[in-house]
């Protein structure tokens, strides 16, 4: 009727005493003490030589101290690590660039991983449901190389066996309040591994003034802002369409006039047409010079516009056709870009039922056909649900700027965009910290990349029109 049962458990099982508790004691298996002898030394020296091999400067600094004491003795051992923290704190002073790039920001990865990232490992991974304890023993992913930028901490980490990318995008606010960070991003390095974004600052904090007008004229990637890691943000507006989405107040303006601040030096060499339409009346205006006789405010005047921009459009695809596959920038076929400021004006909330659909097939017939020969869109929207823009799928590149809900991140940036990190919702509404921040999705690359776009006031307005007025007459 009973079961074997290992050790001595099964001793006194039946008591005539009602409150008596059953004791159940497993066997106990002796070690050998040399086994656990040889086991630990084993471990050591596997620690020690992984340590070697993950950290070759800093284990080699130590030994060769130590072996100019043992062969020379202690005064020159201390006047040689004096005369290295000498030269260490004197190329800080003199190039700190150059020392955080090779030994500061590597020590600070060397600390962080040691402090931060190893000793809270276990409980972290256990708590959010990362690791699994499983039969008294911790199954928890690996743990790799913590990089140290001057912004963020950039720590690999290899996945367990069964895990998805999901199962670690559904806990970023765990491993954030985990690890002390304000938030985490998550992308996939290779197969199997993870690489986590901890930020430890914010480079973004700040409002970026508007970027000088480029000498010369181009009509490749043009800078408007700056990204996350410190380097220039270039946007690609030929041979693509781009959509922008924010709230109110959350720094439209400021990618639209950075677009056509970079490229006004192409419009006065002829390699570039602006074509503005503004339903809304309230962003466009301010250079309304800039556009000559190609700007549109009233809804018929925007259909026009548009329909006027499709006859270019497939007037140049009959001329290329056969003779070119991509488009070339030059004086008799520029580069046309139709900025857009509120294009739900135009697709959701317009009353007339023709003229709505008039604009919807405009728009989808150039935002599919238009940018191999060389016409791009650049539309500004506020609400980015289906109803309202329903050829937002069309446009290759997107930006999306402070969102009012969670959901609308992914109808923006596609599916999983939030859950990588692109926390568009958590932007701040105050306009210094918020305005003009906001995270790219390109048709390149599925991860979202935090921006923020340079600001231009009216002033800088008033004086690119100064500057450039006719040019695109």
């Amino acid at each position: 009727m009973f079961k074997r049962l290992p050790g001595d458990e099964a001793r006194n099982l039946v008591s005539t005493t009602p409150d008596t508790a059953v004791v159940f004691r497993p066997a106990v298996v002796t070690t050998p003490a040399l086994l656990t002898i040889v086991i630990l030394v084993v471990r050591t020296v596997a620690r020690l030589v992984r340590t070697v091999w993950r950290h070759p400067i800093a284990a080699l600094i130590p030994t060769a101290l130590g072996a100019v004491w043992y062969f020379y003795g202690w005064p020159l051992a201390a006047a040689l690590s004096g005369t290295i923290v000498l030269a260490l704190t004197s190329w800080a002073f003199l190039d700190r660039p150059s020392f955080a790039r090779l030994v500061g920001y590597r020590l600070l990865a060397w600390w962080r991983l040691i402090w931060i990232y190893r000793r809270h490992w276990q409980p972290v991974m256990i708590v959010s449901g990362l690791g699994r304890h499983l039969r008294g023993r911790d199954y928890l992913p690996r743990l790799g190389k913590v990089t140290c930028t001057s912004w963020a901490d950039l720590v690999t980490v290899r996945m367990l066996k069964g895990q998805t990318v999901k199962d670690w995008a559904d806990r970023l606010d765990h491993l954030a309040q985990g690890f002390g960070a304000k938030s985490c991003r998550v992308a996939v390095s290779r197969a199997g591994w993870l690489t986590l974004t901890f930020p430890r600052s914010d480079p973004l904090a700040s409002p970026l003034p508007a970027l000088d007008i480029p000498e010369e004229p181009t009509v490749g990637p043009v800078e408007i802002g700056k990204g996350e890691d410190g380097r220039p943000w270039r946007l690609k507006v030929h041979g693509t369409h781009v959509l922008v989405a924010g709230a109110t107040g959350a720094g439209k303006g400021s990618i639209i006039w950075s677009v056509i601040r970079s490229l006004l030096p192409a419009v006065s060499a002829g390699l570039v047409e602006l074509w503005a339409l503004d339903p809304k009346l309230m962003e466009l205006p301010y250079g309304r010079d800039l556009f000559g006789d190609r700007y549109a405010a009233t809804p018929e005047e925007c259909a026009d516009l548009l329909d006027e921009a499709v006859s270019v459009m497939q007037k140049r695809a009959a001329r290329f056709a056969g003779s070119q596959r991509s488009h070339i920038p030059t004086v008799e076929d520029p580069f046309v870009l139709v900025v857009v400021d509120e294009v739900a004006f135009l697709t959701a909330y317009q009353s007339d039922r023709q003229l709505r659909q008039r604009i919807s097939a405009a728009l989808a017939t150039l935002t599919t056909q238009g940018r191999a020969v060389g016409v791009g869109v650049l539309a500004a929207l506020q609400d980015p649900r289906k109803e309202v823009m329903n050829v937002r799928n069309l446009f290759p590149d997107k930006i999306a700027l402070r969102l009012d809900e969670s959901e609308q991140v992914d109808m923006v940036l596609g599916d999983g965009a939030r859950d990588r990190g692109a926390l568009a919702d958590h932007i701040s509404p105050v306009p210094e910290q918020g305005a003009g921040v906001g995270y790219v999705r390109l048709e390149t690359s599925p991860e979202p990349i935090r921006v923020r776009a340079a600001y231009v006031s009216d002033h800088d307005i008033r004086a690119m029109v100064d500057a450039f007025r006719g040019e695109a007459a």
